[in-house]
């Protein structure tokens, strides 16, 4: 959800900020929740199929995972993208038909499960025809665990969800977004993992020249991740600006439809499950609220139909988990600060400060403009997610020893740093902008 959370995040600032709050807030609420959902789909037996050291030379199985890849990583992306471009194209959607949407999605999630993820007994050696994790046709006497796979029920839930936007609701940004999705997320998997399955296929070149001193310092899936998530967000914007044009938003006037008692009351349930399923191993919470689109169901009905959730939702609701880790890492299992430092740094401030933002956007007039808001927000997330990610990978200062971390931590400095200044330099040219460009969406 930091990534969903991130790139809608870039997303409003660019198109929406001079459309009603409300409506942007629920755009980029949307797309947090839904980039949570591909979380689902198991692949790390995906990404081994492509460098495991017992498999590395086996053309045919790099093959199949780069195409399990691209299948579980264009599902995944397909999602937010969708879900992007059903807060950005104008048209309402309510609670009630949310609620039916989502249950619409999980029931097409059963249904493909069974249909392309059934049958499942590794112990009997029984997977299913068509099966992207390890299995024995790669490594036929080895001892192996199977993972259960799921990708069969979001490609049905997609296609189902995909053909009801497009005609029932005739929406049509939503589905060239999920579209732009499915390509971002099918390109940028596999493309990311080419780097890890490189360095595994070749290791004689790493071992000459720079790759002597870079190498052992080098977190290949921390690169693939990186990768990954640099060709999602750029296929989504690409294909966004494409569409420009079709980016509308519905008044602020139309909503909320929940009462406000409702909301508090659906938050509750929902951090208490989340907390449950985050940090306590409560069988029927897991079984209940593991599963992406699940876990999403009370978070996407309640930002289309409340005033308070959409910013509750992008603020103390992502973090909470977020933060918790960060606190349980560094306090519990590595013991780096002690417990109420821990506690102060890591929780109580920043979900404090989260929840007065969030509370203090809620009681804005939903119809202010959003520039007010997207691109301070964008920057304070930026910069508080890089700090807790920082602090979970033992602080790698560049100035220190370096450590497995450094690199990619520099790559993300990089990035906070260009974030930053983007947002400094809009703001700087829409001070200096006629007030008709800059109220209007996409300027």
């Amino acid at each position: 959800m930091i990534a969903g959370l991130l790139v809608s995040l870039v997303m409003v600032f660019l198109f929406g900020s001079g459309a009603p709050s409300l409506p942007v807030a629920r755009a980029a609420a949307w797309t947090t929740v839904a980039m949570g959902f591909g979380g689902s789909m198991t692949y790390g037996q995906t990404v081994g199929l492509t460098h495991d050291a017992p498999l590395v030379g086996h053309w045919e199985a790099l093959r199949w995972g780069m195409l399990g890849l691209a299948i579980k990583g264009g599902l995944w992306i397909g999602f937010a993208g969708t879900f992007l471009g059903i807060g950005l194209g104008g048209k309402r959607y309510g609670p009630g038909e949310m609620l039916g949407l989502m249950l619409g999605v999980l029931g097409l999630c059963a249904v493909g499960i069974r249909i392309l993820n059934e049958p499942f007994d590794p112990s009997q050696r029984i997977l299913p025809w068509l099966y992207f994790s390890d299995d024995w046709r790669w490594e036929p006497n080895a001892a192996l665990k199977p993972r259960r796979e799921v990708w069969g029920g979001f490609l049905v839930a997609l296609v189902g969800l995909l053909a009801y936007l497009h005609w029932v609701r005739r929406d049509g940004l939503a589905t060239r977004m999920g579209l732009w999705g499915v390509l971002g997320g099918a390109l940028g998997f596999p493309l990311g993992q080419s780097l890890q399955a490189a360095h595994a296929w070749n290791p004689q070149f790493f071992r000459q020249g720079i790759w002597t001193t870079l190498d052992p310092l080098m977190n290949w899936w921390n690169f693939m991740e990186t990768t990954f998530g640099v060709t999602l967000g750029a296929t989504l914007g690409l294909g966004l600006w494409i569409h420009r044009t079709r980016i509308a938003f519905p008044s602020a006037d139309d909503g909320p439809e929940l009462p406000v008692p409702v909301e508090w009351a659906l938050l509750a349930i929902h951090v208490s499950l989340l907390v449950a399923v985050e940090f306590f191993d409560v069988p029927f919470v897991d079984r209940l609220y593991d599963f992406g689109p699940a876990l999403g169901l009370i978070p996407v009905v309640a930002v289309a139909g409340g005033r308070w959730w959409p910013w509750l939702l992008m603020l103390p609701v992502t973090l909470l988990p977020i933060a918790g880790k960060t606190l349980r890492n560094l306090a519990y299992e590595q013991h780096r600060v002690g417990l109420e430092l821990g506690w102060t740094l890591s929780v109580a401030c920043p979900l404090a400060a989260a929840t007065l933002a969030a509370v203090w956007l809620a009681r804005r007039d939903p119809r202010a403009s959003a520039g007010c808001w997207t691109g301070p927000m964008l920057l304070g997330c930026t910069w508080l997610y890089f700090g807790l990610n920082f602090a979970f990978f033992q602080f790698p200062w560049p100035w220190k020893d370096w450590t497995m971390r450094t690199p990619n931590a520099l790559v993300f400095l990089m990035c906070a740093l260009g974030l930053s200044a983007a947002v400094v330099s809009a703001r700087r040219r829409s001070r200096r902008m006629p007030a008709a460009l800059v109220e209007s969406p996409g300027s």
